[in-house]
């Protein structure tokens, strides 16, 4: 007689459900997550089960528990919010260190694979930028200057690289970022952006690898 299959733990069905409604979208990073009584109902657990995921989720990064608030997504998987975590325990220094080796494969990979659709996205992120540089939106001109590095990863045609570049998050870009600033900074910097966006049209791996090794070595030039 055959037996029949382990049916996994009730907290891990939980923690499954959690990380698919993360990952499909329906929770943003930063957003709060529905109220226990809420997602008891809709998962018919117990209150004890509910908890034991969240925390599942709150051990790898995924959420963030805050005591007597809620409970905030911080990343979109497990990888990301692990990576999160550890870029947090090392200097700037050493994150952009990491990057060197992700963006200039990324920028090989995008320039053999990226179709004139992802040129023109590149495009238009670049001029969002500007446009934010120039009107000293610096919290605009982060987001776009993010959303393109962002995009010539997923360009690359590997999710997991993508995945991984996208872990960064805040911890080097964004309010990290901008809190960097300082006068002489050049927010528009064309290597490593606009020739990384021409090096990838002409589908020139070597020259995007170039441009985004001359933006990086800038970006190292400034920090602390």
């Amino acid at each position: 007689m055959s037996k029949m299959p382990l049916r996994p733990p009730l907290a891990d069905e939980v923690v499954a459900k959690l990380q698919d409604a993360v990952a499909q979208g329906r929770w943003k990073v930063g957003d709060r997550i529905p109220a226990e009584p809420e997602l008891i109902a809709e998962m018919g657990v117990s209150r004890g089960t509910l908890r034991e995921a969240i925390k599942a989720l709150a051990r790898t990064g995924v959420f963030e528990v805050r005591r007597g608030d809620g409970t905030y997504v911080r990343a979109t998987s497990e990888i990301s919010g692990t990576a999160q975590r550890v870029y947090r325990e090392h200097a700037d220094q050493d994150v952009l260190q990491v990057r060197f080796a992700l963006d200039t494969q990324s920028a090989r990979l995008a320039a053999k694979a990226a179709d004139a659709q992802v040129v023109q996205r590149l495009r238009t992120l670049l001029g969002q930028r500007a446009e934010a540089w120039k009107a000293k939106d610096f919290q605009a001109w982060s987001h776009a200057d993010w959303q393109f590095h962002l995009e010539v990863a997923r360009a690359s045609g590997v999710s997991l690289m993508h995945e991984i570049y996208e872990s960064f998050g805040d911890v080097f870009h964004g309010t990290k970022m901008v809190q960097r600033l300082a006068d002489g900074f050049d927010g528009c910097l064309h290597a490593g952006h606009e020739a990384l966006a021409d090096a990838i049209e002409a589908g020139d791996p070597e020259a995007a690898a170039r441009s985004v090794i001359e933006n990086l070595d800038y970006c190292m030039s400034w920090m602390p």
